[in-house]
């Protein structure tokens, strides 16, 4: 018989014991180099694992590109689990190295057992590691994925702390922009705080700048067209705590000042209210 395909049909066959051997390995190997590591993720993705060894399996004794297919195909079926338990990249994607290592390890060792030729057994390892190496990188997207979405969660969270439309008395409200106002906090601004406005009961509202860290000439524009969209409801919007930085930024973005009512701070603001 082929000693590919004698190394195929054995992996598959016995792909949910190996797939108890490695998971042993892996964990005892992990545990040895750093105690505190959580094993838990590993045991959870253990079927995996052993749905994982028969794919590769099947897979000598098919061309690479549609092993990768297959592969790949694969990977979009199942659910990448346990991410949120690792801290950094570097914590979730070394011990997935490490099991790589030790699997290809088991593969030399079955491949002696099985008294495969050299030549052979390092045409089984390249296309193992080439299939693994897929894995991995799928991995490594993966957990790009989770943390640009973990980021996005986080951002949002301090979009919505950061910009509160503050009541201060009846018919006033004060909105305080905190920070560096950026383009994603300006569309927050606009998509979310703005429609608020005309179901709060507001005739005045506040816009204080000097919690301002920075903002460009194109934000800056943004910031001042709500002025004009809260006019048009009926809203009389105050501007204040507008430093000399933030004003030379507005100037170079072309803004008019003449049409604003301006105060150096918002007690100033308040008290020129008249309701």
């Amino acid at each position: 018989m082929n000693e590919i395909l004698t190394v195929s049909e054995y992996l598959v066959k016995n792909a949910e014991s190996i797939g108890d051997e490695l998971t042993e390995r892996i964990l005892a190997e992990l545990n040895s180099i750093e105690k505190n590591i959580k094993l838990e993720p590993y045991l959870i993705n253990k079927n995996k694992n052993q749905q994982l060894i028969a794919i590769l399996g099947d897979a000598l004794t098919k061309p690479r590109a549609l092993a990768e297919e297959q592969l790949v195909s694969w990977i979009k079926e199942v659910k990448e689990e346990g991410i949120a338990d690792f801290y950094s990249f570097s914590a979730y994607i070394k011990p997935n190295v490490k099991s790589k290592s030790i699997f290809l390890e088991y593969i030399n060792e079955m491949c002696l057992k099985l008294k495969i030729s050299a030549e052979n057994i390092v045409n089984i390892n390249n296309q193992v590691s080439h299939l693994i190496d897929v894995w991995l990188v799928d991995k490594m997207y993966a957990y790009e994925g989770f943390k640009d979405q973990m980021m996005r969660e986080h951002q949002k969270a301090i979009n919505e702390l950061s910009a509160p439309i503050v009541p201060i008395q009846s018919g006033v409200a004060v909105l305080p922009l905190v920070g560096a106002i950026d383009y994603i906090r300006v569309q927050h601004l606009l998509s979310y705080v703005l429609p608020t406005i005309p179901n709060m009961n507001i005739d005045v509202l506040i816009i204080d700048f000097s919690g301002i860290l920075t903002i460009d000439e194109e934000i800056a524009q943004h910031i001042f067209a709500i002025h004009n969209v809260l006019q048009l409801l009926g809203i009389q919007v105050l501007f204040t705590g507008i430093r000399p930085n933030l004003s030379m930024v507005i100037v170079k973005a072309g803004i008019d000042f003449s049409s604003f009512q301006t105060f150096g701070s918002v007690k100033q603001a308040i008290e020129s209210v008249k309701l």
